[in-house]
């Protein structure tokens, strides 16, 4: 049960709490009952009881990234920051940083053909190889045991090795960047404190690399002819590392969950190589990592599929549930072949297409090393027994214990 709002809010009663446990059962079941209810805008409240509109459908996630003119990045728009207590947990997440992520127009193209043209020119199959590195030094910690959890103890422990490595950061340094950067997305307690130190290591690793510039993203950032400043560089990185942390992390083990639960992609395990696309394409229809992304705000009073949405109001973009929006999937079985998903937004601040691209090699190596070491992997708990991580904002397993013949 919610809290009582205040008068002036003639939807209070009808908000939907964007928060809490329903989120450890089938996420698309509750999108599809908040459709029924509301259609494709509905109202929501979050973390805290602050209200919010959560975009349902496919067609109007893709109408609000596409007008940034009427709905903004900037959250300094929004009007409801007189709700927002200091230690808010989503604050992280939401409030505004000097960031190309919360950039609009020109400021945000300067940003962005910098970013991109940095990860652009990344030596993917390099990235790879560290993946597959990465990747066998954690199996390596538990092959011998014949028993594991496959996210705590490897899925969590992939992707930011790799994209630390990609940047430029010491690798004695990785494992706190890890638990801080994991702090932050729980959005839970000591989420701004475990942020405030990712900023500061950051920082550190942008002036050494102006000092002594090497073949790694952040060097490319410095050289860049839009002559970024180190604060820019520094908030720009720290995004790069959130979001090649836990949405490729929680790509792993989602995928991993599907070919150990699966049978069209159980029976080919032992040489899983020519399914494991097929299933990172499939998680992303079905159980995208990035569920819900906060999101837009209305630079002007409008209505919104009969909805009155007032100027400031954020909407938070319903990812998950635009990938299950009956509208454009009738038959959900037959489109999981194809890249249409919302999986990594749409419009100019999508997730960048090289970016995309190195997730994708990370999650990739990842699985394939993975079944290649423990070909006879499987689950030690039924199905129907793994939970979720209670988030509204991204979904991943909380375990995925195994067992396999020790190697």
């Amino acid at each position: 049960m919610t809290n009582p709002q205040p008068s002036c809010d003639p939807l209070a009663e009808s908000r939907v709490p964007l928060y809490g446990p329903q989120f450890q059962r089938k996420s698309a079941d509750l999108y599809a009952e908040m459709r029924r209810a509301h259609g494709p805008v509905a109202p929501v409240l979050l973390d805290g009881d602050v209200p919010a509109w959560l975009v349902l459908g496919y067609r109007e996630v893709q109408y609000v990234v596409s007008n940034p003119e009427v709905f903004g990045r900037d959250s300094r728009r929004w009007n409801a920051w007189d709700q927002v207590p200091p230690d808010w947990p989503l604050l992280p997440l939401i409030g505004y940083q000097p960031t190309m992520m919360f950039a609009e127009g020109a400021a945000y193209q300067r940003r962005a053909e910098a970013f991109n043209g940095a990860l652009a020119d990344v030596d993917q199959f390099a990235l790879g190889t560290q993946a597959q590195q990465v990747a066998d030094r954690l199996i390596d910690a538990f092959a011998g045991t014949g028993e594991a959890d496959l996210i705590t103890q490897y899925a969590d422990g992939v992707p930011l090795p790799v994209v630390a490595q990609m940047i430029g950061v010491p690798e004695a340094e990785t494992a706190n960047l890890v638990r801080d950067v994991y702090k932050t997305h729980a959005a839970g307690e000591g989420a701004n404190d475990a942020y405030a130190r990712v900023r500061e290591r950051v920082w550190r690793l942008v002036k050494s690399k102006r000092e002594d510039p090497a073949p790694d993203v952040t060097s490319r950032l410095l050289a860049h002819p839009a002559a970024l400043a180190d604060e820019e560089i520094t908030e720009d990185l720290l995004h790069l590392m959130n979001a090649g942390q836990l949405p490729t992390s929680y790509w792993i083990g989602n995928t991993l969950r599907l070919m150990l639960t699966d049978d069209r992609f159980a029976m080919t395990l032992s040489g899983g190589r020519r399914s494991v696309g097929q299933a990172l394409n499939e998680v992303l229809w079905e159980d995208t990592p990035t569920q819900n992304f906060p999101g837009r705000f209305a630079v002007r009073d409008l209505r919104l599929c009969g909805r009155q949405i007032r100027k400031g109001d954020l909407l938070i973009l319903g990812l998950a549930a635009a990938n299950h929006d009956p509208l454009i999937r009738p038959d959900p079985q037959m489109s999981t072949g194809n890249q249409a998903y919302m999986s990594f937004s749409y419009g100019e601040h999508r997730c960048p297409y090289a970016a995309q691209e190195i997730a994708k090699v990370i999650a990739e190596a990842a699985i394939e090393v993975l079944l290649d070491r423990l070909p006879d992997v499987t689950l030690t708990v039924p199905a129907d027994a793994l939970t979720w991580r209670p988030s509204p904002l991204f979904r991943g397993l909380s375990a995925l214990p195994v067992k396999f013949t020790p190697a």
